[in-house]
């Protein structure tokens, strides 16, 4: 299948789309924006939990349907940082643990049966090529190492996975229980973040980074132990 009308094909490198230092370089951007313009009194937590209110069941929904879909086309984590936003640490890890792993089924379901040679096709010269050989070994554990040790972009891994042998339901389970690290992290962070647009570091902002740095720091620890037991890391 040579395309998918509307679809953005998944890219072949390592990390893509919105990465960590970029997205560190548009929040830096963003306090001084509003600093500059003085919007901070626009940003408080009871605003956006009025907003939310005056919305009920329609937003949770509405960001469901947008997790679904939105890793055919867009990165995961600013709908992630937006769940922390709009939902608080709670709800937000909720709706971004169950939106990201209906989304991820939904891409893993588009490769494996919509647009198999067309995936394919994308992801030959890639490392991600082995990920079939993996997965026979090591079954849904190349899963959970793939989601704690996310080396490639998470709609990458999704495409990839439809490819492999892997039967649905286990890959969805290990998805969910695997991704609750990072989800946790980043919704917590992006869920005190207001205070540094506002100018102000609450507690809440710094337990959010150094649960955010504990994840960035997985995939060394991972490779380290790998490489001290003298085996190759798989990713």
């Amino acid at each position: 299948m040579a395309n998918i009308p509307g679809s953005r094909p998944p890219a072949t490198g390592k990390k893509t789309g919105v990465t960590r230092p970029l997205l560190l370089i548009l929040l830096i951007g963003l306090v001084i924006a509003v600093q500059y313009m003085h919007l901070e009194r626009y940003l408080d937590h009871e605003r956006l939990r009025q907003f939310g209110a005056a919305h009920g069941v329609l937003l949770p929904l509405m960001y469901l349907a947008v997790w679904t879909v939105g890793p055919l086309f867009l990165p995961g984590l600013p709908i992630t940082l937006a769940g922390g936003l709009l939902f608080g640490p709670i709800w937000g890890v909720i709706y971004t643990a169950l939106g990201s792993t209906c989304g991820a089924g939904l891409v893993f379901l588009v490769a494996r049966y919509l647009a198999r040679d067309w995936v394919a096709e994308k992801l030959a010269g890639t490392r991600l090529v082995s990920l079939d050989e993996k997965v026979a070994r090591q079954g849904w554990k190349i899963v959970a190492i793939s989601r704690l040790v996310p080396v490639f972009s998470y709609s990458l891994l999704n495409y990839a996975f439809g490819l492999t042998r892997i039967s649905f339901w286990p890959y969805l389970g290990a998805t969910f229980v695997f991704m609750l690290p990072s989800t946790i992290a980043y919704v917590y962070f992006s869920s005190n973040i207001l205070g540094i647009l506002q100018g102000k570091i609450s507690s809440g902002l710094i337990i959010g980074v150094i649960l955010v740095v504990a994840v960035s720091l997985i995939p060394m620890i991972y490779k380290w132990r790998k490489a001290k037991a003298g085996e190759a890391a798989d990713f």
